[in-house]
């Protein structure tokens, strides 16, 4: 199987290594557009780091979270052959390499005592030990990938302002784990930036898009002439699933045709779907219904320009585009922008029909 290379994340590697240097003090909330390579940096950067750091990767991504158990099952991996003490030893003192953990490895006596709790703070209570035993000797990262899975779930109240004083006391006050929150979805990054509790206690490091020069650059490593980097650039801007779909293709200009005429047309049925319905979207307590006037408002907004303010906008329509991944709101900046550039080609051409 043909694999495409790790290209170029100087700049975000760079600044997760300064992260890494220093003690752990704040959380790191890893965000940015859909397939801009978020969870290829991470999975690249734990594969690059010294043997002193152990790294706990829990991804959330398609896992089906509905009450204590679920999240139980999901944080931690049984290591069944061993009891507690050896599990500890076995991450404290290995140090030939980086060690790796799909999950936060505990033994099968612990995951039943956990089951028998079902309370939290039991859970919390543990891992704060996990961790404080691990830092002796190691530098433990846990990194969280689509933690908006858990954003809306309640059990005993609502899970993630209970996850989030977690964090906030490994890495705020007692400086034992580097935390990295990793998500896509930018409505939930917007609610975690305004979210009073997190301010001076976290960080944002944006993944975006390849720039020109860096999207040419792993073009021209694939053999593209300057037309077809042209092309490519055109259809797809500096999105990495896109360009690896131009690199893999046989007729590079027909495949971006193809795929800019299959977005056209999912756009087209979107709002010949408001024509006959109203979607509801919920904001704080209550719910608005999606006008389609309102969403045509906002998308002839970019007929001529690639990212707006986010000030004055319809908040329902807005709110509906971005969930239906066809915007990227980046709170930081308070803009908004298509998430790729077959998205911006699809408004353009939808508007001029």
């Amino acid at each position: 199987m043909r694999r495409i290379e790790f290209h170029n994340r100087v700049r975000e590697l760079k600044e997760i290594t300064k992260i890494l240097d220093v003690e752990p003090s704040l959380i790191t909330f890893v965000y940015g557009p859909i397939n801009s390579g978020k969870t290829t940096l991470v999975s690249h950067l734990i594969e690059g780091l010294p043997e002193e750091y152990v790294v706990f990767y829990i991804n959330l991504r398609g896992r089906f979270i509905s009450d204590y158990r679920d999240f139980i099952r999901v944080l931690f991996k049984i290591e069944r052959e061993k009891n507690y003490k050896e599990v500890l030893k076995t991450i404290s003192e290995i140090s030939a390499e980086t060690l790796k953990f799909s999950g936060i490895p505990v033994a099968e006596s612990v995951m039943n005592a956990l089951f028998k709790e079902k309370s939290y703070e039991d859970v919390f209570e543990f891992l704060e030990e996990y961790f404080t035993t691990i830092a002796k000797n190691k530098r433990p990262v846990l990194i969280i990938d689509e933690l908006q899975v858990v954003g809306d779930l309640k059990i005993d109240g609502l899970l993630m302002y209970k996850l989030f004083n977690f964090f906030i006391r490994l890495t705020k006050e007692l400086h034992l784990c580097h935390i990295f929150a990793v998500s896509s979805d930018s409505l939930f990054i917007e609610n975690v930036y305004s979210e009073a509790m997190l301010d001076g206690r976290c960080r944002y490091l944006l993944v975006d898009d390849f720039d020109h020069e860096t999207a040419a650059a792993l073009l021209e490593g694939h053999g593209f002439s300057d037309d077809e980097t042209a092309v490519a650039w055109e259809y797809c801007g500096g999105k990495p699933v896109c360009l690896v779909e131009m690199i893999h293709a046989d007729n590079r200009e027909q495949i971006a045709k193809d795929m800019l005429r299959i977005r056209v047309t999912q756009l087209k049925d979107l709002l010949d779907y408001l024509d006959y319905t109203k979607p509801r979207i919920t904001i704080g307590e209550d719910e608005y219904a999606v006008e389609k006037e309102d969403v045509i408002g906002i998308i002839s907004r970019f007929a001529d320009v690639e990212c707006i303010n986010d000030e004055g906008l319809n908040r329902p329509a807005k709110y509906f585009l971005i969930k239906d991944n066809l915007l990227f709101l980046d709170p930081a900046q308070g803009t908004i922008k298509p998430q790729s550039r077959l998205n911006l080609l699809a408004l353009r051409e939808v508007l001029r029909r």
